[in-house]
């Protein structure tokens, strides 16, 4: 059996790091995809001696950058044919954060990482995917969309550059849940727009996942880091994380799934049906349970909405 070859974005820590460990283990070739190689080498190492396979690599990314990207994926087209598997997993989110943060695109850093980046990159090695035997694309979404469950909810595309962040407050929490719902959007579309090559692209809901010191460091706050550090006991582990990470990514049960959003226990999350016009009641419990997707990411105005603005806003590197 040729070996397969996987691109895990943030595989340096946490979910990415097990999940590079997970997939090295099972024999594939993996590419870790970090922002800073020095700080990310000697996760490398650690995957190489516990998985034991050598066939690990890592390389440069800046997942909020588009020139970043452009250089990854062209310099990647250099070296490989194809590609069986692409991880979204990297993102931003900083607790606590209360100015207004920007990629070196001059875009709002939540959707330039969690978003636009991720659109950019399934994009760019659309070629690639398109020739593996069995290609499968995951986007990292999270638990965080249940806001959207609020039928008033709505994602602003009017601030992305900054052009109100003198009268705007900065947000960092419903950017946040708004581009991780652009990215489920997104899911949705490139999807659709993939179908002929066979490409499936789904997205697998993160619930609360325990943190490592060095990530709750980043925290702004000292309140934020302490609260981090009690609910870690409480929290799952990245190691149970990945193993949703995989199931989507290689068993045959996800074979033919594609467009879709996955739950931590393997279950395609149920889809209500969207009549235009009529607002959408859900159950509150589902804003906890979680087994079903907000009506909103189903919209066609929202899915085009999104759409339209992730290709005008990176027009130029596509």
């Amino acid at each position: 059996m040729k070996v397969k070859t996987i691109i895990i974005t943030g595989a340096n820590s946490g979910i990415g790091k097990a999940a590079a460990h997970k997939f090295a283990s099972e024999g594939y070739h993996v590419i870790m995809a970090c922002r800073n190689l020095e700080r990310s080498e000697p996760a490398r190492e650690e995957i190489i001696t516990k998985s034991g396979n050598s066939s690990v690599e890592l390389w440069q990314l800046d997942v909020s950058s588009f020139k970043s990207i452009k250089h990854f994926c062209e310099e990647y087209t250099k070296k490989f044919e194809k590609l069986d598997i692409l991880i979204h997993n990297a993102g931003y989110f900083n607790h606590g954060e209360k100015e207004y943060q920007f990629s070196p695109e001059d875009i709002e850093l939540s959707f330039a990482a969690n978003a636009f980046g991720p659109f950019l990159m399934t994009m760019l090695l659309k070629k690639q995917l398109s020739k593996s035997d069995d290609p499968r694309v995951l986007n990292a979404c999270t638990t965080n969309i249940k806001h959207f469950l609020d039928p008033k909810r709505k994602i602003d595309y009017d601030n992305l550059h900054g052009e109100l962040k003198e009268t705007r407050k900065y947000n960092v929490y419903k950017l946040y849940g708004d581009s991780k719902m652009a990215l489920m959007l997104l899911t949705i579309k490139l999807a659709e727009e993939f179908r002929n090559e066979n490409i499936r692209i789904n997205a697998v809901l993160i619930p609360g996942i325990r943190q490592s010191k060095e990530s709750r460091k980043k925290f702004k706050g000292w309140n934020w880091r302490l609260v981090a550090a009690i609910m870690q006991p409480f929290l799952r582990t990245p190691e149970r994380m990945v193993e949703t990470y995989f199931e989507i990514c290689t068993s045959d049960n996800f074979k033919h799934v594609s467009g879709k959003l996955v739950n931590i226990h393997n279950q395609v999350m149920g889809m209500p049906e969207v009549i235009e016009g009529v607002e959408y009641k859900t159950n509150p419990k589902e804003l906890w349970r979680m087994t079903e997707v907000p009506a909103f990411a189903l919209r066609k105005e929202n899915i085009e909405s999104v759409w339209n603005v992730s290709r005008e806003i990176a027009k130029d590197y596509l």
